[in-house]
């Protein structure tokens, strides 16, 4: 792999959250001179590349792989027309975890999944299932999320304590763990599966079906 290709990877992982030069140097050994060289010969990439969707977006020290400003319009079309849609598989599997594991941030999320999480996240935050709860106290203060209101309308609950017992009462931390061990925490959430939210995502999927 190329040093290029290491600086995008953990650009795309880091999200919306976004990534400063210090700590692309802490992650990959890298000077920093070579790090902000290779920042702005991304940047260059992506400018030149007419094909490319990808930008680079630099704020105070944080850097974001961004969207371009002109695919803005079809972006807005595909987080807001499905609105009436039912929840799928990936957004019920994103609003479990943070209804359970709430105020929790999107890398959180996506440790748990192991997979990215942040359209996903943005289009429960569209439906009004999901909203910021504040900051994170770590750097880069990125949002905490947790369920809405209306979550609480939505699957036909008075407050959160009547959400459905989880299999398996665990910390983030302990889940963090079954993850270095290999252990599938959110397979594909089939009822034969062991994983720590299939009680509440069956009973979730069940509410939906019903709305």
């Amino acid at each position: 792999m190329t040093s290029l290709q290491q600086i995008e990877a953990l650009l795309f992982v880091a999200g919306d959250e976004g990534i400063t030069i210090a700590e692309i140097v802490n992650v990959t050994g890298f000077e920093k001179p070579a790090v902000t060289g290779l920042l702005e010969e991304l940047n260059d990439k992506y400018d030149q590349d007419s094909d490319s969707a990808l930008t680079l977006l630099q704020t105070d020290d944080r850097y974001q792989l961004v969207t371009k400003v002109e695919l803005a319009a079809v972006l807005h079309h595909y987080f807001t027309a499905p609105l009436t849609t039912a929840l799928s598989q990936a957004s019920l599997e994103v609003l479990a975890i943070i209804a359970y594991k709430q105020p929790i941030t999107r890398m959180e999320v996506d440790e748990i999944r192991g997979v990215q999480s942040n359209a996903t996240i943005q289009k429960l935050v569209l439906r009004d299932l999901v909203q910021a709860k504040g900051q994170a106290d770590q750097p880069g203060r990125p949002n905490l999320y947790g369920t809405s209101d209306y979550f609480l309308n939505y699957f036909g609950l008075r407050e959160l304590t009547e959400l459905p017992k989880l299999v398996d009462a665990q910390t983030l931390d302990d889940l963090r763990q079954h993850q270095q061990d290999s252990i599938p925490l959110m397979p594909t959430f089939e009822t034969n599966e062991t994983s720590v939210f299939d009680t509440g995502l069956a009973e979730l999927k069940e509410q939906t079906e019903n709305n």
